[in-house]
């Protein structure tokens, strides 16, 4: 399968040195079954056709879905134009970016940042999901936006207090995306935190979340999930 990952960030200071880029992280995950364009968004990049590529992969960032960026709007474009025929995955922007697209609204959230392994429980089970009975779902997260009106025709899968739409499966759209970051590593989310203390994090916060990623974490499971959403029969 061909795979277009849609880069709409990059690790910030040094860290693209010490662990890749978001596209990167998402080969390593994914395994090396797939073959795998990048595509600086941010640059004004994007495929020429959503035929160009099987399925589609959209990154982090650390833009907001309201900022008005001049590449926003095109990729919106784009993933309206990938509806329903090649298959899309979101994460945390690319999560919220999607549901805009879809005629849902992100914000930023009262509630602030999101950091460390957040848990979430499993609402609904999708076929890729397969005969998966956990409860719940942990996997590290990084975001202070939030969706929160959501788009008319999204499934909730996973939930939190925290993050109410923290998975999501458009069936229709062919479809899924994710808050949560499993392409992550705990050292890789470890030092983004250390970069942000002081800054965005109270230490107390910074230590907390990084305490939190020191537990297991259902990385491993989600890539399974989403290659099963890449490899289903079409």
């Amino acid at each position: 399968m061909d795979l277009g990952i849609l880069e709409t960030g990059a690790p910030p200071g040094d860290l693209k040195n010490h662990f890749g880029s978001y596209g990167d992280m998402f080969r390593q995950m994914l395994g090396p079954d797939y073959r795998y364009s990048y595509y600086d968004v941010r640059g004004g990049k994007l495929p020429e056709q959503v035929g160009r590529h099987d399925a589609y992969l959209i990154t982090g960032s650390a833009s907001g879905v309201y900022d008005g960026d001049p590449w926003i709007e095109p990729l919106k474009q784009f993933i309206q134009q990938s509806s329903g025929q090649a298959p899309m995955v979101g994460i945390c922007f690319g999560h919220q970016i999607m549901a805009e697209a879809y005629g849902g609204h992100v914000t930023k959230s009262p509630k602030g940042w999101g950091a460390g392994l957040h848990r979430y429980d499993i609402k609904r089970r999708a076929d890729w999901m397969n005969s998966d009975s956990e409860l719940t779902l942990s996997i590290p997260v990084s975001h202070q936006d939030q969706i929160i009106d959501l788009p008319p025709d999204a499934k909730v899968l996973a939930a939190s207090d925290f993050t109410p739409y923290a998975v999501l499966e458009y069936p229709e759209r062919r479809a899924i995306s994710f808050q949560g970051h499993p392409e992550f590593s705990p050292e890789y989310a470890t030092a983004l935190i250390d970069l942000r203390r002081g800054t965005r994090y109270q230490q107390d916060f910074a230590d907390a979340a990084v305490a939190s990623l020191q537990t297991p974490n259902d990385a491993v499971r989600v890539a399974k999930w989403i290659r099963n959403f890449l490899n289903a029969p079409r």
